[in-house]
């Protein structure tokens, strides 16, 4: 289902399962959530002021992706996200955006992607970091959509939460959002043109640039020492021919 590009931004507003997920990112990146450290469901629910449900959807759908580990009398804990994990996201999502950025281009591509990008550039102006991503969420997921990879579409959600976990948005400390909305321009372009070999390589360029920066951001928050772009080249052979 396409976003309702129409609504007002206080209209797209996540629902209470999302705003759970959202509070333990925000929490994480604080500091005010340890990885590894346990944590009560009833006293997140407590906190946020929200019934049990909506608070164990949304860390369900964070064990899910790998970002929290249950265990029965103790509670939840966060698993921390290493560059290698941040790698082999990448290497996945190149694995499957890629050939749909090339199938979407085949395809004609798809009437919202125009608007996402025009809405990316307002939530820009607005300085709306949350809108903002979400837009590029949304816009990633209709080249998925356009190029008939919907199954793809839960498999990627749960890569992007991951890094989302991380706080890994590349704006502000490397890029920003002009350099993040102009990457999406060749891909965008290359689409609406039906040029499907020029959109799957403007998809590639994007997401390794994009996962380079992540790497080295994960790099910082472990406390490695390495270089990131050696550890990247590393992670990824084998994955990334």
């Amino acid at each position: 289902m396409q976003p309702n590009l129409s609504a007002p931004a206080d209209q797209r507003k996540p629902n209470l399962t999302e705003q759970v997920m959202e509070h333990v990112r925000a929490s994480v990146i604080s500091g005010a959530m340890a990885p590894g450290d346990w944590y009560s469901v009833y006293q997140l629910a407590d906190q946020l002021n929200f019934s049990r449900s909506p608070v164990r959807d949304g860390l369900l759908r964070l064990e899910e992706a790998g970002l929290i580990q249950f265990v029965k009398n103790r509670g939840f804990r966060v698993i921390p996200t290493t560059p290698a994990d941040v790698a082999e996201i990448f290497s996945i999502r190149i694995a499957l955006e890629v050939p749909a950025a090339r199938r979407a281009a085949r395809a004609g591509g798809a009437a919202c992607l125009s608007e996402l990008r025009a809405a990316m550039d307002v939530a820009a102006a607005d300085d709306n970091e949350e809108l903002f991503f979400q837009l590029d969420r949304d816009l990633h997921d209709a080249i998925l959509v356009a190029g008939g990879a919907r199954r793809a579409r839960e498999v990627i959600d749960r890569l992007r939460s991951a890094t989302r976990l991380l706080g890994a948005s590349t704006a502000v400390s490397h890029r920003g959002y002009e350099d993040i909305t102009r990457e999406h321009d060749p891909v965008l372009e290359a689409i609406g043109r039906g040029d499907e070999e020029a959109a799957g390589r403007a998809m590639r360029e994007h997401l390794i640039s994009t996962g380079r920066l992540l790497v080295d951001q994960a790099l910082q928050r472990t406390g490695g020492s390495e270089d990131a772009d050696e550890l990247w080249d590393r992670l990824t052979a084998g994955y990334l021919s």
